[in-house]
Parts: C-alpha cells; sequence; structure tokens
C-alpha cells in the first residue's frame, strides 16, 4: 500500500509511518516543523520531507489512503487536494481500527494511568515472548517503536486517549477502537478546551463503555466513583470486572507488593501505580498470562517513560521529573513519593504549562494537590499564556487556587533556575512535575544537585 501522512512529524504519526514502512508499506509525508527525536527517527528510515512545509502535489490519484494528524489545520491545502481528489481520508485512530479489526482488541482507557497500565501489560507480555501487536503513548524499554502492527499477531493493545482524532473529526480517539477488552483506571476532568463542562467529559468515557464489543469485558478501577457511576450504568451485554489496590508496604525506600508467595519487591512505587497494576495483572489475564508469570514480570518493570523518571539519587537526596501536570496527577505523584521517603522534606516544583493548567476557570481544579509537599513551588510562563490566547493570570491567583499560603511561584525561568540551584537537598527528595521544560531546564544540570552523605 501507497500512504500519505499529513503532519507526519507528531509522536503518534512518526510512529505509526514507521511501523507501516516495517511493514513493507511505501509511506510519504510533509509536516510544517519537526522536532526531535521524530526527526532522527523519520531520517533513520528516509521518511523524513526532503523540505517543511505542505505541498499538494504530493497528493496524487495512486495513494491508497492519507492519514490526517491532529496537528494539521482543517484548511490543510494538502488535505483539501485530498477531498477533491475522493481519496480515502483517515484519522490516526481509524486506521488503528482498520488495521486490527480483525484481531482482539484491547484498550486501556482513564483520565490518568492508560500509559503506565498499557507499558505494565506490554512489558510482561515481552518477557515471557507473547508476541502483540500495540500503540502505547510513550516510548518503552526494550521496544523500537511506540507502534507495532503486523497481519499474524492475535492481540492488539491499544492506549485509549480521549482527545480528538483528527481536525475534521472531533471524536475522542478511543471511541474509535471497539475493544473485545476494555480497561478503566479513573476519570477526572481534563482537556477542556474540548471538553468544556465535567459532565460533556464523563459523557465521552460512557460512549467508550457502551462502545465495547457485545460479549466484551471491562476491568474497572472501583476506587474511583466515577468510573464505577459510569461502568455500573451502562446496560451494555459485557462482563463488568472491578479492580482496586493491592497490599503493599515501604520499607527502607523499597516498596513491597503482597502476592499469594510472599511479600516481593518491586521497583515503582506509590499507591497509583500499585492500583495500576491491579488493572494490568487483569488484564494479562484476560490475554492468558497466569498470576505468577505476571508477578514473576512485573518485577523487573521499571517504570513507564517519562513517569517517575528518577533523575539522580546520591546519599540521602533523590531527583525525579515526571510528566504529571492534570490536577489529579499532580497529587497521586506527590502523594507517591511522600509515601515512599516519608523521612525526607519533599520539594515539589509543578509547571503550569498545559491549556487546562494556565486557563483561569480550571486553576480551582488544582485545590489542594500540593498539599503533601514540605515546599511547593509553581512556575509558569506568562508567555505560554499570551500564546494560547488565555485570560491573564496572576500569581495571587495560583496561591489562591492551590489553597496553600507558602506556595511559591515563580513566572522568569532563571528566577526559578537560580532558586532551585540553591536549594540544600540534604535528607531530601526533589520532584519535578511538568510536560513542558521550565522554560529550557536543563536537566542534565539538575542531575547535579543530589547531595552526596
Amino acid at each position: 500500500m501507497k500512504i500519505h501522512f499529513i503532519a507526519i512529524g507528531g509522536s503518534a504519526m512518526h510512529n505509526l509511518a514507521l511501523a507501516l514502512h516495517n511493514k513493507g508499506y511505501k509511506i510519504t509525508g510533509s509536516d510544517d516543523v519537526i522536532f526531535e527525536p521524530s526527526k532522527s527517527r523519520l531520517e533513520a528510515k528516509d521518511l523524513c520531507p526532503e523540505s517543511f512545509g505542505w505541498f499538494p502535489e504530493k497528493i496524487t490519484a495512486d495513494l491508497d489512503a492519507v492519514i490526517l494528524g491532529m496537528h494539521a489545520k482543517a484548511d490543510n491545502p494538502e488535505l483539501k487536494k485530498a477531498k477533491e481528489m475522493g481519496l480515502k481520508i483517515y484519522s490516526y485512530p481509524e486506521f488503528i481500527y482498520e488495521q486490527s479489526k480483525y484481531k482482539t482488541r484491547v484498550v486501556i482507557g482513564g483520565s490518568h494511568g492508560k500509559t503506565t497500565i498499557t507499558s505494565m501489560i506490554l512489558h510482561v507480555l515481552h518477557y515471557h515472548d507473547i508476541d502483540v501487536d500495540y500503540m502505547v503513548g510513550a516510548q518503552l524499554e526494550g521496544f523500537d517503536t511506540m507502534v507495532k502492527l503486523t497481519e499474524e499477531n492475535d492481540f492488539i493493545v491499544l492506549e485509549g486517549d480521549e482527545y480528538l482524532s483528527s481536525p475534521i473529526d472531533r471524536r475522542p480517539k478511543f471511541h474509535l477502537y471497539q475493544p473485545n477488552i476494555a480497561l478503566l483506571s479513573g476519570i477526572a476532568w481534563d482537556h477542556i478546551n474540548v471538553f468544556p463542562t465535567f459532565e460533556n467529559y464523563v459523557e465521552q468515557f460512557k460512549i467508550f463503555v457502551d462502545s465495547i464489543v457485545e460479549g466484551g469485558s471491562i476491568t474497572y478501577n472501583e476506587e474511583d466513583a466515577e468510573v464505577v457511576n459510569v461502568v455500573e450504568a451502562s446496560e451494555n451485554q459485557i462482563r463488568k470486572i472491578p479492580y482496586s489496590t493491592p497490599e503493599f508496604t515501604v520499607e527502607d525506600g523499597v516498596t513491597y507488593l503482597e502476592t499469594p508467595e510472599g511479600a516481593m519487591p518491586i521497583e515503582v512505587f506509590g499507591r497509583h501505580n500499585l492500583n495500576n497494576l491491579a488493572g494490568a495483572k487483569w488484564l494479562c489475564q484476560h490475554m492468558g498470562v497466569d498470576e505468577d508469570d505476571f508477578y514473576e514480570a512485573i518485577a523487573s518493570f521499571k517504570g513507564a517513560f517519562k513517569r517517575l523518571d528518577k533523575l539522580a539519587e546520591k546519599g540521602d537526596s533523590v531527583i525525579y521529573k515526571d510528566f504529571a501536570h492534570a490536577p489529579s496527577k499532580v497529587a497521586a505523584t506527590l502523594t507517591a513519593v511522600k509515601e515512599q521517603f516519608p523521612e525526607r522534606k519533599v520539594v515539589a516544583c509543578l509547571e503550569l504549562h498545559t491549556y487546562s493548567s494556565l486557563n483561569a476557570t480550571f486553576l480551582k481544579e488544582y485545590k489542594n494537590t500540593l498539599d503533601n509537599a514540605d515546599i511547593a513551588v509553581v512556575f509558569f510562563s506568562p508567555e505560554a499564556v499570551k500564546i494560547k490566547q488565555l485570560e491573564e493570570v496572576s500569581a495571587s491567583q495560583i496561591e489562591e487556587a492551590f489553597n496553600r499560603e507558602d506556595l511559591i511561584v515563580y513566572t522568569n525561568p532563571a528566577s526559578f533556575k537560580e532558586y532551585l540551584f540553591n536549594l540544600k537537598l540534604e535528607n531530601s527528595a526533589l520532584l519535578l512535575m511538568s510536560s513542558g521544560n521550565y522554560g529550557g531546564l536543563d536537566l542534565e544540570e539538575v542531575k547535579a544537585l543530589v547531595h552526596p552523605l
């Protein structure tokens, strides 16, 4: 097949392009800008566009399909020509479904935890040499790409994102996969730029549960009241299987998971990660991995990329960087670090970087999320607020929103960096939480902040 990608440089899009190239398809693509590591990875397979920009002449009659990325605009000149020529145009999730409609589709949905759960499942399957197709939202250790598509594999494991499919398909991605086996980890309002009310956001998960094929199953987090409401209200003829956080203990900075064979040390930590682990265990069992084999494999799982990533540890200090930015993720990640290091001072630095987090109305959702920090710092860029064309927010608004009088707020990257590098990190855990980079913070330099005994 010959396929053209409009906006080939995105994280998901370039991985799909690589997966189809590996499958033997002829791939072309365009984009107005491509950042690393996408650029180098495409160049390695000779798939990177020679010039950046949009070129309608690339849209030709011999194309079997055009795949449209979310980064492109609805008036994209290549898209316009593809429509005029009557070519088949797919969104990313539409094409994934097209490639997997004869497979058993395992879809992990939820506002938080879905990347980690998907990663756990793939780690366990990889450990036991069980080959499956997959699509995950992070680069995994031991995996070349974030997408794998074959003709022969029976299962495909999909991370089910609730964000929109494409500029011309406003359905959430996870509505298109029609799972045979599904999981729902949690519901906490996010993406307010497309789901302006909490009720509207929850509705997307109701549609997801109802999209599970008849006779399929939903494994769901019974500790999340909103998830329970959505699953129990569904009249879809499916099996409903609840899961909850397993018993665990923490001793000297090591988490021990209680198993039928006794306490087992594991690499990941935090109540939310243990909850994710319980969901992953159920799905692996649905796919033929028994409980003992699951525990054997999960013991070596070190975590999903950018999720509680340990930057450095020396003596009595440790530094973590986490992708957390939504309120529920911030609270869960901070709680995990505090529980893991109860005797240490925890310094939490959160960057407000996304559209939702910089929205003056949404800010109240962050109330008390930094309470578990001994020192709480918030960084945001007024320039980012302007770029996103949002109402201006002030430091006092942020202090009020977090409901913490001693909150430290920075808006200048240089000032924030100076504060960070003057911290005394004896007997401390520093937690950096952001989907951005604090205005250009060099993480290699940050690693030097650990304090030797």
